[in-house]
């Protein structure tokens, strides 16, 4: 993993607090500025970096900083767990969002292998958005209905059932 300050990620926090308070120019500078300080090929600057950029609407140029972090972090293991799966989930809701839906679940079917986290059901809710507009609607559903059926109480095995019958 990468060795990042906590100092450093405590400033890239209170950025990203700010958000709505900077305009997208102003926050894509400097959210670029902070990820200067990080080394030449930083898996983590390139995350950052391009979340920036998605989050400020320029999806396009959040592609491939997406796909540097990705394979900066595999190649080194420089990305955390969480912010792997993150870049994975922004890098598949960008491409959807471009109209590669069946990229977008090709990536997001994949992660569903990867050991379990607090990010289960945002891989769950972005794959079933690409299904959807991948034209598979009643796997959407599915996919969908598995993840709720998690959180319930009551029918969790009726809803999980229904949900398998309509994959």
């Amino acid at each position: 993993m990468e060795p990042i300050a906590p100092e450093w990620e405590a400033r890239a926090e209170q950025l990203w607090q700010r958000f709505d308070e900077l305009d997208e120019d102003a926050f894509v500078e400097a959210i670029d500025s902070l990820t200067s300080e990080l080394p030449d090929g930083s898996a983590v600057a390139a995350f950052e970096r391009a979340g920036a950029r998605d989050s400020t609407g320029r999806t396009g140029e959040a592609i491939p900083l997406y796909r540097a972090a990705l394979a900066a972090g595999a190649d080194a293991g420089a990305l955390d767990s969480s912010r792997r799966r993150q870049a994975t989930i922004q890098l598949a809701s960008s491409l959807r969002a471009l109209g590669r839906a069946e990229e977008s679940v090709e990536l997001l079917s994949a992660e569903k292998g990867q050991p379990s986290d607090e990010l289960d059901d945002a891989v769950a809710g972005f794959l079933a958005l690409a299904l959807a507009d991948a034209g598979r609607e009643r796997e959407a559903v599915a996919v969908a209905l598995t993840a709720l059926s998690g959180h319930l109480t009551r029918y969790r095995r009726s809803l999980s059932a229904y949900a398998a019958a309509l994959a």
